[in-house]
């Protein structure tokens, strides 16, 4: 049985939250910075990839 890749999602903030979704089953909410210079960070406890949208990000994203 191949392992499924972890999930991946676009987003226009260089900030995210990750809670793992799935309500019981996700984990801790954890705020995660997108690095400018890789364009993605990796959730610690569920791996999901969060990319940015170069094309379409806030200017001034400070939440």
């Amino acid at each position: 049985m191949p392992i499924e890749a972890p999930e991946t999602q676009t987003v226009t903030s260089w900030k995210v939250a990750c809670d793992g979704g799935e309500g019981a089953l996700g984990h801790p909410r954890v705020w995660l910075s997108i690095p400018q210079d890789t364009g993605f960070v990796e959730c610690g406890y569920c791996d999901k990839r969060y990319v940015i949208d170069r094309a379409h990000t806030h200017a001034h994203d400070d939440h």
